[in-house]
């Protein structure tokens, strides 16, 4: 029996992120990171809704989307059913993944998700294990550095800044100040060494890193996202043997 806190606000949440994810302001440093997909077998992990596995299989890869949310998969089957794009969905959790065989796909996406999954370290490895030798793994999430327990933001004469409490205190977190999935449902925060290290133990090498810089329109609407980085992406690479 999987439960999800996401099914409690999956309507909100799809309204809220939108169907399609052409307008996310930091997708396109994942598109970038990832490179071309058409002819790849891709997990699109903790899929949601579906829309970042609709962008795959748009681009010529053979998708499975999978999460832990059976409401949010449910959104995902009818946008599946609507306009057909051979995606396939299934109901796991990220941590195991039971029933995906070893070395299934050439390549795993997790957009702005980890940060959602309790355990980053078995996470970590079992993507390594569905991946086949040398396959590619690309994650975006909140940046641990700046999305912590206790953070905030202030406008002083010099500008905005960024407030930081309690980054050494790793788990689960919740803000009434955030008006996103971390004040809705929370969210889980590890160090940035825990993230790199956490990928070194699994067996992925972290071949490059980004942290995308806020777009005009997102600038315009939350000016401290001008000045530190909201989101991490990165490219890891499983081991060739």
């Amino acid at each position: 029996m999987f439960e999800s806190a996401y099914d409690e606000i999956a309507e909100w949440y799809d309204a809220w992120a939108g169907p399609m994810i052409d307008d996310d302001p930091f997708f396109p440093t994942v598109e970038t990171l990832m490179g071309t997909v058409a002819g790849q077998r891709v997990c699109d992990l903790a899929c949601g809704q579906g829309r970042v596995a609709r962008y795959l299989a748009e681009r010529g890869a053979s998708v499975v989307g999978i999460d832990v949310s059976a409401k949010l998969l449910a959104i995902a089957h009818g946008h599946e059913q609507a306009t057909p794009r051979g995606i396939a969905y299934l109901q796991a959790d990220a941590r195991t993944l039971d029933g995906i065989p070893d070395s299934a796909f050439d390549g795993v996406l997790c957009f702005m998700a980890l940060m959602d999954i309790p355990d980053l370290a078995p996470t970590l490895r079992t993507i390594a294990r569905i991946l086949r030798p040398a396959g590619w793994f690309v994650f975006a999430t909140l940046h641990p550095c700046f999305h912590t327990p206790r953070s905030g933001e202030l406008a002083t004469p010099d500008g905005w800044v960024r407030t930081i409490g309690d980054y050494f205190i790793e788990g689960y977190w919740r803000s009434d100040s955030r008006t996103g999935p971390p004040g809705k449902v929370g969210a889980y925060h590890s160090t940035l060494s825990s993230y790199i290290n956490s990928l070194s133990d699994a067996g992925l090498t972290l071949e490059q890193v980004s942290e995308p810089y806020a777009t005009p329109a997102l600038a315009a609407a939350r000016p401290i996202w001008a000045e530190v980085p909201a989101v991490l992406v990165a490219r890891c690479r499983k081991g060739a043997r």
